[in-house]
């Protein structure tokens, strides 16, 4: 996936507005997505696993790509009434270069979303136990009604007497979507690794497929077409190349740059690119000369 990539021509009158300054761009909501990694099978560049939900085709939002579990923030994740283990949210939002409202509920939303579309719990009794086993049908009711809106998520914590575990996160980057879009979403990528004892579920309503997938093996469906991926997917999956572990990626994380990554079209005669940050072009190139190596 190169850089400048170019984009369908079905797109140039609606990209036309915006780089005219003749439309507005929408207001981006804030969202949060959590890359949950296992160690693969072989501790090899490429081989770390990660888990990745194939959305329904009709979604308004990328229908039929390959994402990784997320969503957009609730207004009841700012609810600050929940018990909380790790980094409070004062360091995340210094470390987010957010307000702290925002920082904890963009936390909650991360455990939350990834609960909803894996069956997966960043919870425990307390600051260093983790849920063992989420499968049963009280925990599949409660996971219908959070994704349904039914119940808020801080709710659900207290009524089962469990502690958010902020410190089995950690911030990755921030995406913005382009101006051009309809729907446009701040998201903020976070990374874990699968608790011990847990398992992922294909639960979620909003997709149809999910797979864990060698990180390799996803670059490659995705390079050749038999997976579709938007850019802040394919280029994190870039990003976990190298790296053979969970905790790698972990240890990692806190040294990142978060500056926000903003896709820019540019119009070049009738053909209509995006473009990117050069250090994630430079970095897709390598990765794409490591898989013919």
């Amino acid at each position: 996936m190169d850089g400048a990539r170019p984009l369908p021509p079905h797109m140039l009158e609606q990209v036309r507005g915006f780089l005219d300054g003749s439309s507005t761009p929408v207001e981006p909501r804030k969202a949060a997505t959590v890359v949950l990694m296992r160690e693969g099978r072989t501790p090899a560049a490429g081989g770390l696993e990660v888990y990745l939900l194939r959305r329904h085709l009709g979604m308004a939002f990328a229908g039929g790509m390959a994402v990784f579990p997320g969503g957009g923030v609730d207004p009841r994740d700012f609810d600050h009434v929940v018990a909380w283990a790790g980094p409070p949210p004062e360091e995340w939002a210094d470390r987010m270069g957010v307000d702290v409202p925002l920082a904890r509920a963009l936390v909650c939303a991360a455990v939350r979303e990834t609960f909803e579309e894996s069956g997966v719990l960043f919870a425990g009794p307390d600051a260093t136990g983790i849920v063992a086993d989420t499968t049963g049908e009280d925990w599949e009711e409660d996971r219908r009604r959070l994704e349904a809106r039914e119940l808020s998520f801080t709710d659900f914590l207290g009524d089962r007497g469990l502690t958010l575990r902020s410190d089995l996160l950690r911030v990755w980057g921030a995406w913005l979507t382009p101006v051009f879009e309809p729907r446009r979403y701040m998201t903020w990528f976070f990374v874990a690794e699968l608790p011990p004892g847990q398992e992922t579920r294909d639960v979620s309503t909003e997709s149809v497929e999910v797979s864990w997938l060698p990180v390799r093996d996803a670059i490659g469906a995705a390079d050749s077409e038999q997976m579709l991926v938007l850019p802040p997917q394919y280029y994190t999956l870039c990003e976990l190349f190298e790296p053979t572990t969970p905790a790698e990626v972990l240890g990692a994380a806190d040294g990142r740059d978060l500056t926000t990554v903003h896709p820019v079209a540019r119009l070049e005669g009738e053909q209509l690119h995006l473009d990117l940050p050069a250090h994630l072009t430079d970095l897709s190139r390598h990765v794409a000369d490591r898989l013919r190596a």
